[in-house]
């Protein structure tokens, strides 16, 4: 007799383990996420035999085997659930920016969502304090990250930006010229529209390790980081193929990614994307890049953005130590060896979760674009001293 565990559910791809929680898929790059709503079912397979059809004629024992069989796969379903389900908590957010996003991964990144990552660094850019709310619910639109403010919601990063333009007066663009605008857009389409090749990095190709750095805890964490990893990467193959770009081989993808990374590097010329002065470009090109630098150890584009092209692997760092004081890596992570083991850094510090974060302590920008009204900034004592922050 054989029994197995699976997914019922009324709508193509979606799974729900539990009434009210989803289970979020999408810690890729791309922000259409999907949810999984259903539930979690145990059921018996028909042997060769036919032994379901005949259990009618079956023995008393028989009939308790087959019982116990499926009441044990229901408390496993149950428990499954258990360590999933969110304790919901009542928000507020009356003056107050709250970020749902994906929980942190174990290796001290704050995201492996570049578009999780993405706005993070840019609420700490313009210096906008938010409360961070790691419950993994989409947003109505079914998108990761978004945000409540004054009970209002914005989902898709570029909506969140604008929203926040919009409600809070803040603007990092607003030195750049109209073609500089132009400039800044098309390379944020260019990142995040077709950079997309990194997710295949993490999601398809680098699977295994990408699962490890999943954060999970339990008796059925493995489990779960397995069935978590393998669903996301079957989607983001899917993903990939409807968008073109998954209808290549292998090869060809690693070229049409290593094209754009060598772009990024060429337009990089200064201190940040647009010149001296940071613009809402750098946040984009900063989430995706973060993910090749701090997450894929030994792959491609590790090698290439730690070796030949270096300049990015600065400017990843010099983001990484102004805005993200709390996230530390090792020295010798910043560089590509050739031995993945060794360039991964050994076991990197821990991030902090900090629920509040305002950018009260990190560098004050001397050209002011990063600051809003009404903050102070105190400087980094080693900020200026670095390597990585100068030009």
């Amino acid at each position: 007799m054989y029994w197995a565990a699976g997914f019922a559910s009324s709508r193509p791809c979606v799974v729900e383990l539990g009434r009210n929680h989803s289970l979020p898929l999408g810690l890729c790059a791309s922000e259409q996420q999907q949810s999984l709503y259903g539930y979690i079912i145990a059921f018996p397979l028909q042997d060769y035999g036919g032994i379901m059809s005949v259990l009618g004629s079956d023995s008393w024992w028989k009939k308790t085997l087959y019982i116990t069989g499926g009441a044990l796969l229901a408390a496993a379903a149950y428990l499954l659930h258990e360590l999933l389900a969110i304790k919901e908590q009542e928000l507020d957010s009356k003056d107050a920016i709250i970020l749902h996003q994906f929980s942190r991964p174990k290796n001290g990144v704050p995201s492996l969502s570049p578009f999780c990552l993405k706005i993070e660094t840019y609420l700490r850019m313009v210096d906008l304090p938010y409360q961070n709310y790691f419950d993994g619910k989409l947003s109505p639109q079914g998108k990761m990250p978004w945000i409540e403010y004054n009970h209002e919601q914005a989902s898709g990063s570029e909506f969140i930006v604008d929203f926040l333009e919009e409600k809070l007066g803040v603007n990092l663009n607003k030195n750049l010229t109209p073609q500089e605008r132009a400039v800044s857009r098309a390379v944020t389409k260019m990142v995040e529209e077709h950079l997309y090749t990194i997710a295949y990095c993490q999601w398809v190709d680098n699977l295994e390790e990408t699962q490890k750095l999943l954060a999970m805890s339990g008796p059925l964490s493995d489990t779960l980081k397995w069935l978590l990893s393998h669903l996301n990467g079957s989607m983001v193959r899917r993903e990939m193929y409807g968008h073109g770009i998954g209808r290549f081989s292998k090869e060809e993808v690693y070229a049409l990614m290593e094209k754009d990374m060598r772009t990024l590097a060429t337009l990089l010329d200064k201190k940040y994307f647009m010149g001296s002065k940071m613009s809402t470009l750098d946040a984009t090109v900063f989430g995706h890049l973060a993910q090749a630098m701090w997450t894929l150890p030994g792959t491609r584009p590790e090698q290439l953005i730690k070796g030949e092209l270096i300049n990015l692997a600065m400017f990843c760092e010099r983001m990484r130590r102004r805005f993200w004081p709390e996230w530390f890596v090792e020295v010798e992570d910043l560089y590509y060896d050739g031995d993945s083991e060794s360039s991964s850094g050994g076991s990197p510090t821990g991030q902090l979760d900090f629920g509040l974060f305002s950018r009260t302590d990190t560098l004050d920008d001397s050209d002011g674009s990063s600051q809003s009204a009404g903050h102070s900034h105190t400087n980094s004592p080693d900020s200026d001293h670095s390597l990585f922050d100068s030009d």
